[in-house]
C-alpha cells in the first residue's frame, strides 16, 4: 500500500482546524494540526509534507514568520505554502505572502470546492515528485549495480586471461620438466644399444651397471614426483585431497629423511644437521608429513647458497614445530605470501626451478592436519620454514 500523503494545517482557532481537517482528510491523506508556529516547526522537522496551510494572524509567531523560517531550513524550504487570512484585501497581505514564498493566498470564509481543488493539485505534484525521486534512486541503484557488474566482469575476464596464461605456462613447464629426465633416459638407452651392437663387453661391468641403474632411478623418480605433484594439485582444487593419519614418531621420520637427502646435500656442497629435543609422537599422516619435509629440504638445498641447512624439532604445549633453516639470499617480504601460490617458482642460478607446486601443496597438507606452514626471511639472512602440527589424540 502506498504511503499516505501528509498535509499540515496551522491555525490558532480549534474550530478552524476542525473544519479544515474535515474538508481535507481522506483515505490517501493524513492531516497534521498545529495551533502555534512552534508546534508547526516541530512537525515540519519530523515529517515530509506535501503542503502547509498557514493562518496569517496568530499570536506569537505569525504565519509570515513561520514561512520565513521554513524557507531558511533545508528540510522544509521545498514545501509549498498556502496562506489563509480573515483580514480584508485592503491590508495587502497577499502581496506580503507571496514575498514570503507562498504559492497561493486564500481569504476567509473559504470556498470548500476551491480549497479541495487547490489541495488536490499540490498533492498530485507531491506524489509526482516522490515518484520522480523513486525513479531517480532506482536509476542510480541500477547504475551502481551495472558498474559493479562491469567491474566483476572485468575481474572475471582478467582472471580468465590469467588462467589461460597459467595453463599455457603450466603446459610449457611440464613439457620442459619431463623432457629433461626423458632425454637423459633416451640417451642412456641409445648408448647401451650402441655398446651392445658393437660388442663392447667392458661397458657392462657390474659397477658401470650400478651407476647406470642409479641414474635411471633418479630420472624416473623425478618424473614420478612431477606427476604426483600435478595429481595433488588436482585433488586440492576438487576438494579431494585426503590424509590417512596413523601413529607417527617424528624424530625417526626426520632422521630417515635427512639421511636420504645427505647425498643430495653433499652434491650441493653443504650438509644437513638435525636437532631433536625429545622423541615426539602423534596422530599424523606419516607419508604426507615426509612429503612436506622433503619439499622444504629440497628447496633449502637448492636456494641455500651451498651453506649448511638446519632442521629442528621442538614441542610447545600441544603443538609440534619442525623448522628448516637455510643460509641463502632470503626472500623479499612482498614475495613471502606469493611463494605459497601454485606455479610460483623460485630462480636457481638464473633458471626457474620445478613446477612451483611444492610449497603450495605443502601448505595445503599442513592445513589438512589442522596445522600451518609459515616462513620468516630477511634479505641475505636466509629463510626459516616452520611446519606447526597440533598433537591430536588418536580417534576412538
Amino acid at each position: 500500500m502506498p504511503e499516505r500523503t501528509k498535509l499540515l494545517i496551522v491555525d490558532d482557532l480549534p474550530e478552524n482546524l476542525r473544519a479544515l481537517n474535515a474538508l481535507l482528510r481522506d483515505e490517501e491523506r493524513v492531516v497534521y494540526q498545529a495551533a502555534t508556529g512552534e508546534e508547526a516547526l516541530a512537525l515540519l522537522l519530523e515529517h515530509d509534507f506535501a503542503l502547509a496551510i498557514l493562518d496569517v494572524q496568530m499570536p506569537g509567531m505569525d504565519g509570515f514568520e513561520l514561512a520565513e523560517l521554513m524557507r531558511g531550513t533545508e528540510k522544509t524550504r521545498h514545501i509549498p505554502i498556502v496562506f489563509v487570512s480573515a483580514a480584508g484585501k485592503e491590508l495587502n497581505y497577499a502581496f506580503k505572502g507571496y514575498e514570503a514564498g507562498a504559492v497561493d493566498f486564500l481569504y476567509k470564509p473559504l470556498d470548500a470546492d476551491m480549497v479541495k481543488s487547490k489541495v488536490n493539485v499540490f498533492v498530485a505534484l507531491h506524489r509526482q515528485r516522490q515518484e520522480t525521486q523513486r525513479q531517480v534512486e532506482a536509476l542510480e541503484r541500477a547504475r551502481r549495480e551495472q558498474e559493479a557488474t562491469l567491474q566483476e566482469l572485468g575481474a572475471a575476464q582478467e582472471e580468465l586471461r590469467r588462467a589461460l596464461r597459467m595453463r599455457d605456462d603450466f603446459m610449457s613447464m611440464v613439457a620442459h620438466e619431463l623432457r629433461t629426465p626423458l632425454n637423459t633416459l633416451f640417451l642412456e638407452t641409445q648408448l647401451r644399444k650402441m655398446q651392445i651392437e658393437k660388442g663392447l663387453q667392458e661397458a657392462f661391468d657390474p659397477e658401470v651397471w650400478k651407476k647406470m641403474v642409479a641414474r635411471d632411478d633418479r630420472q624416473i623418480q623425478s618424473m614420478i614426483r612431477l606427476i604426483d605433484d600435478m595429481l595433488d594439485v588436482s585433488r586440492i582444487r576438487s576438494g579431494k585431497l585426503s590424509i590417512r593419519p596413523g601413529w607417527t614418531e617424528l624424530a625417526g621420520l626426520l632422521q630417515r629423511v635427512v639421511a636420504d637427502l645427505s647425498r643430495q646435500a653433499a652434491e650441493a656442497g653443504c650438509c644437513i644437521t638435525l636437532q631433536v629435543d625429545e622423541p615426539v609422537s602423534g596422530w599424523w599422516d606419516e607419508f604426507r608429513i615426509e612429503q612436506v619435509i622433503v619439499n622444504l629440504l629440497t628447496n633449502a638445498l637448492r636456494y641455500g647458497s651451498c651453506q649448511p641447512v638446519e632442521v629442528t624439532l621442538t614441542v610447545e604445549g600441544k603443538a609440534v614445530h619442525i623448522a628448516v633453516r637455510d643460509r641463502g639470499e632470503g626472500i623479499a617480504e612482498e614475495l613471502q605470501t606469493k611463494i605459497f601460490e601454485p606455479f610460483e617458482r623460485g630462480v636457481d642460478n638464473g633458471v626457474a626451478a620445478g613446477l612451483g607446486l611444492g610449497l603450495y601443496i605443502s601448505r595445503q597438507l599442513a592445513q589438512a592436519h589442522q596445522g600451518e606452514l609459515t616462513v620468516e626471511s630477511t634479505p641475505d639472512g636466509g629463510s626459516v620454514f616452520t611446519l606447526t602440527l597440533p598433537r591430536l589424540p588418536a580417534p576412538a
